[in-house]
């Protein structure tokens, strides 16, 4: 798997606790998945982190149901983001520990990543909008 170009990177942001959970997370399984935890944890290294209460609600974060479109295949679609034990493709839930799930995390509406697939072949995936958990409650 490739690593993503860090000039293609656009800035991201995360959530303080989550970032915390998610660098625990990625070193408990790099033994198992490094490609991915190794994916993870340079975005989470490259990310501004900020406080819950003044996150703005356009980034993707965990529980985030995100519709994103894959230009190598011109599909969009809309998933929420998942910690692995949440993770079930047929309800939509992509965990964290997949290329895209971590290729998600941390980008706004709008912005665009180049990002590896499973097979190490770069995809650009653009987010078109963001409902955060949060969100869908209210």
């Amino acid at each position: 798997m490739t690593t993503p170009r860090a000039a293609k990177s656009p800035p991201i942001q995360m959530i303080d606790r989550e970032a915390d959970r998610l660098t625990e997370l990625a070193l408990s399984k790099e033994d198992d998945l490094p490609q991915v935890c190794g994916l993870l944890l340079r975005e989470i290294n490259r990310a501004t982190i900020r406080t819950a209460p003044r996150f703005p609600s356009d980034i993707v974060t965990m529980q985030s149901r995100v519709t994103f479109a894959d230009a190598a295949t011109g599909a969009e679609r809309t998933v929420e983001l998942v910690y692995p034990g949440d993770a079930d493709i047929s309800a939509g839930r992509i965990s964290i520990l997949t290329p895209v799930g971590a290729g998600l995390i941390g980008l706004r509406e709008g912005q665009s990543i180049l990002w590896p697939d499973r097979d190490g072949h770069e995809r650009k995936l653009t987010i078109l909008k963001v409902e955060r958990a949060v969100d869908r409650a209210a």
